[in-house]
């Protein structure tokens, strides 16, 4: 093999490498904060002191201190006037809002007159006899069920 073709085929090499490491890194921009469930007994849930509901936990939507939690970051669930809250998605990926207390924005489960904050939206965590049915088996308000995944924007 000539030297000139080693030099294209190392730096096509390099540049396959740099390409998937930044497609790694955009995977992962993405925080995992567990799943937005009455079950208490989840390891994963929110409603679970000591999974992933524990106030002391670093990324957790119930930690006052965190960014996902304080009422001051705007990555926060709790914070009125965030923009950039924590997203949901049901079982199947399917997206179901901001998990924010922003009755401004668009896509929060707390805007009484959006998508997955009317009450009478079928979408909505708000609605009893749609998304927020408390008999469904993937609705966060079913005390048994998996409930919704919590992803944060970490902001990379």
């Amino acid at each position: 093999m000539h030297i000139s073709n080693r030099i294209h085929v190392a730096m096509w090499n390099s540049i396959v490498v740099l390409v998937l490491a930044s497609a790694m890194s955009v995977a992962s921009a993405n925080d995992y904060l567990g799943n937005l469930s009455a079950n208490p007994y989840a390891g994963n849930s929110t409603s679970n002191p000591y999974g992933a509901g524990n106030p002391y936990r670093a990324d957790g939507i119930n930690n006052n201190f965190g960014r996902y939690g304080s009422p001051y970051s705007n990555r926060s669930a709790t914070n009125p006037h965030a923009t950039r809250a924590p997203r949901l998605y049901d079982q199947q990926g399917n997206y179901r809002g901001r998990l924010s207390t922003n009755p401004h924005d668009p896509d929060s489960i707390s805007n009484p007159y959006g998508r997955y904050g009317n009450p009478h939206s079928p979408d909505s965590i708000n609605n009893p006899y749609g998304a927020g049915n408390p008999y469904r088996q993937d609705s966060p308000n079913n005390p048994y069920g998996q409930g919704w995944k919590i992803i944060g924007d970490d902001g990379r």
